[in-house]
């Protein structure tokens, strides 16, 4: 059984910065690529970031580029996604995603892993 535990979500204005973390648990946490998605009110969840197994290969989408960063810790079992520059946009709850598949990517797949999520809120 995965878990994915996520954390560090809040309130910030506009301009801000809050960095967040994602414990997981239940397999070889380095094996399996990882990610970052996104629900606002009303709309549906898009993905935010990406990045594989060992961490050499990362993506974003287009509106986070520049401005977020992800990364993991393979020893500590996290996932990090650092958010600078925060927008009233950016306001949603973050979700953490996990690969079911050895090496797999989480972009463009319904069949992840999915934490609780973590509220963000940005006021401009």
């Amino acid at each position: 059984q995965v878990q994915l535990v996520e954390s560090g979500g809040g309130l910030v204005q506009a301009g801000g910065s809050l960095r967040l973390s994602c414990s997981a648990s239940g397999r070889l946490f380095s094996n399996y690529g990882m990610g970052w998605f996104r629900q606002a009110p009303g709309k549906e969840r898009e993905f935010v970031a990406a990045i594989s197994w060992r961490g050499g290969t990362t993506d974003y989408t287009d509106s986070v580029k520049g401005r977020f960063t992800i990364s993991r810790d393979n020893a500590k079992n996290t996932l990090y996604l650092q958010m600078n520059s925060l927008k009233p946009e950016d306001t949603a709850v973050y979700y953490c995603a996990a690969s079911t598949l050895r090496g797999g990517s989480v972009r463009g797949r319904s069949d992840n892993y999915w934490g609780q999520g973590t509220q963000v809120t940005v006021s401009s």
